[in-house]
């Protein structure tokens, strides 16, 4: 590796202080990539490529099984092992993730929250295999379940105890971990769930707010400054270039306010936000999708431009992910897109571009306004863990305002509802124009997954699991027997089966109402298409809505399950995480007319290719099935050839249109007279 250190000391010598200047620059901040895929050894591979290339922070993507603690080989996980990021099942896959990377001179951002005490664990296991002094481990773990129950999915178990094992890793990482974050405040997900400024802000306090409130029982008075300090946040930066900056210019301000408010935190360095960004992934087009390059430029203007307001670390999407998985030469275009940024430009320079700025200052104070608005209504339910329910149905309703808007002309799109005649793009030919996952990193995962569980000392296994569970009745902090398990050889899964058994599971609310909203546009004719085929067809027209597999993703199956009901569809939407089988069971019970799938993940071939069997085997055959996701072309054809009647993808933005399409698929009269 040509660069292992944590932040870039060395500038070009052009940047470095010349005769016409007497300007000293600033560091520029952590550059990183989401990454992670397949196996443990290829994103291992991906990682050491990627420092070479001057990346200077990793930012690990994890798996679906890994981040909802199930093993690889448990059914749920089928179709999913190293789709969305790297499967994790033990000390050993941990440890080959890390290979020839020294994790003492590292700064990693792990992107997990529900199972973090888990992989934390395993990490500081491996790091203490490599000699490292852990008190010297530098980066972040995500750890934000309030989060997960609104916009991402990846819970496991309720909202209390999750609460509890967040601020146990906070309160662990004091004594042993000192430079580590252990709580990044996500509110990422929030906007790309559809989240106004004003929610981001509010929601994303909020649970910063619900975190502090419980450390605050967990450790001494004198130490609870310094660990506000080290509570970090993940943001998303949208388009609207003024609006987000100004947004970032308002999390800094009310975020000062709250430490020193309600927290009585005096020194100014321990009430600092910090925070890291991933640029906005909602509105990366597949039509067109080069324009996304200069999307993801401006929206990372917005964090970088404004010196108070300023990331400290940065990682951008790849131009092509609203088509499938980013190859290694894509996310080395979106790493040199920073590079540019901070080596080439003279942006650190300068103090703050945009102090005493009437416009900003206005739309600033507009922001903290409504954002405390919506916290003081948080508050006065009890607090965000209390509030889940209203901040999803917050978000699916401001979502669905947002695509409304897009759908109608009033947003603008370029490519999507406007200017959208447009040359074919050679960066999209080929059959590899996207990077396909290994179709054989499942069964290897499986089968090593498998040669670790013989290989290991059942006993201490069985005994340090037991132990985790004592701990988790006591009361104890989670963190001592979660790495006492992962290095007797226990596996995810298994410390997942763990929780679960002491805490309970969760099933999160759809944020998706029975009763019909008040939108109207466009839906009096397909009210009147949905009315005449439920006349034909003696009863109300039902639609299924179900997400097979771990993808928590649910923002287009609430859309669609929102604008069906409003068209005056009988919906059935249980939310995520379920089963082939049994959406099977609920198409049967319920009646359906017609199953849509969602499913964002990349496994939409083979849990649709299983639900299809199972279709045809309950007698359901005759159902049309309709499937929604990221889907290449290629895989569209399969699983037309499967049975599937229709296959929409992020292109497919008119949900109006999708409506019709279901009523005709429908309707008895249609088939009647094919």
């Amino acid at each position: 590796m040509k660069d292992e250190s944590p932040m870039p000391t060395d500038m070009p010598t052009r940047d470095r202080m010349s005769s016409k200047s007497d300007r000293q620059m600033d560091r520029p901040w952590l550059f990183r990539t989401y990454a992670g895929h397949s196996t443990a050894k290829a994103s291992n591979a991906l990682y050491r490529s990627n420092l070479s290339r001057g990346q200077t922070g990793l930012s690990v993507a994890f798996d679906l099984p890994t981040q909802t603690g199930y093993d690889s080989d448990h059914v749920l996980a089928k179709g999913e092992v190293g789709k969305v990021g790297v499967p994790v099942a033990h000390l050993g896959d941990m440890r080959m993730l890390f290979e020839d990377i020294p994790l003492e001179q590292m700064n990693t951002s792990m992107t997990i929250n529900a199972t973090a005490p888990w992989l934390l664990a395993l990490y500081i296991a491996v790091a203490e295999e490599q000699g490292a002094d852990i008190s010297k481990l530098q980066g972040t773990v995500q750890n934000d379940i309030i989060k997960e129950y609104l916009s991402r999915g990846t819970y496991v178990c309720p909202p209390k105890p999750s609460l509890r094992m967040i601020t146990d890793v906070a309160a662990y990482t004091r004594e042993h971990l000192p430079k580590w974050n252990p709580m990044n405040v996500c509110s990422y997900h929030l906007q790309e769930a559809g989240a106004t400024p004003e929610e981001e802000l509010a929601f994303a306090l909020a649970t910063a707010i619900a975190v502090l409130d419980d450390l605050k029982t967990k450790v001494p008075a004198e130490a609870f400054p310094a660990m506000v300090g080290r509570i970090s946040f993940f943001v998303n930066a949208g388009i609207r270039f003024v609006t987000e900056m100004c947004k970032m210019r308002a999390f800094v301000e009310l975020w000062d306010e709250i430490t020193r408010d309600r927290y009585g935190v005096e020194d100014p360095k321990f009430r600092r936000f910090r925070y890291g960004v991933q640029v906005n992934s909602l509105g990366l087009t597949e039509q067109q999708p080069e324009n996304n390059v200069y999307r993801i430029l401006i929206e990372m203007l917005a964090v970088t431009l404004s010196k108070n307001a300023r990331a400290r670390a940065v990682q951008l999407p790849a131009w092509n992910e609203a088509l499938g998985l980013p190859r290694p030469w894509d996310q080395q275009w979106s790493l040199r897109m920073q590079q540019i940024m901070a080596y080439e430009t003279d942006l650190l320079e300068y103090d703050d571009l945009f102090d005493n700025n009437p416009a900003v200052e206005k739309k600033v104070a507009a922001l903290k306004e409504g954002a405390r608005a919506e916290l003081a209504q948080i508050d006065g339910m009890g607090g965000a863990v209390k509030a889940i329910e209203y901040m999803k149905s917050r978000l699916v309703e401001s979502n669905a305002e947002r695509i409304s808007k897009i759908e109608g002309g009033d947003t603008t799109v370029v490519g999507v509802n406007k200017w959208t005649e447009a040359a074919p793009s050679p960066l999209t030919s080929g059959p590899e124009a996207i990077m396909v996952a290994d179709p054989e990193a499942e069964a290897d995962q499986i089968a090593r997954l498998q040669d670790w569980r013989r290989a290991r000392d059942e006993a201490a296994v069985n005994a340090a699991l037991e132990d985790l569970r004592k701990a988790a009745r006591s009361g104890e902090n989670i963190m001592e027997a979660s790495i006492a398990a992962a290095k007797a050889g226990a596996t995810t899964g298994e410390w997942g089966d763990a929780v679960r058994a002491e805490f309970g599971q969760y099933r999160g609310p759809t944020g998706v109402s029975k009763n019909p909203s008040n939108r109207t546009e466009g839906l009096d004719d397909i009210r009147e298409q949905v009315a005449a085929v439920s006349a034909a067809l003696g009863e109300k027209m039902k639609f299924l809505v179900g997400k097979p597999g771990l993808d928590g993703h649910s923002n287009g199956a609430e859309q669609i399950a929102a604008r069906a009901r409003d068209c005056g569809m009988d919906i059935t939407y249980d939310g995520i995480r379920l089963t082939p089988e049994e959406i099977v069971a609920s198409a049967l019970e319920s009646g359906a007319h017609v199953v849509g799938l969602s499913i964002l993940s990349g496994s939409h071939v083979p849990l649709i290719e299983d639900l299809m069997t199972r279709m045809r085997e309950a007698g359901l055959g005759h159902i049309p099935v309709i499937a929604g996701g990221i889907i290449p072309e290629a895989d569209a054809e399969r699983l037309k050839a499967m049975g599937v009647a229709k296959v929409y993808t992020p292109k497919d933005f008119e949900l109006n249109v999708i409506m019709s399409d279901i009523v005709t698929l429908v309707d008895p009269r249609s088939k009647a007279a094919e």
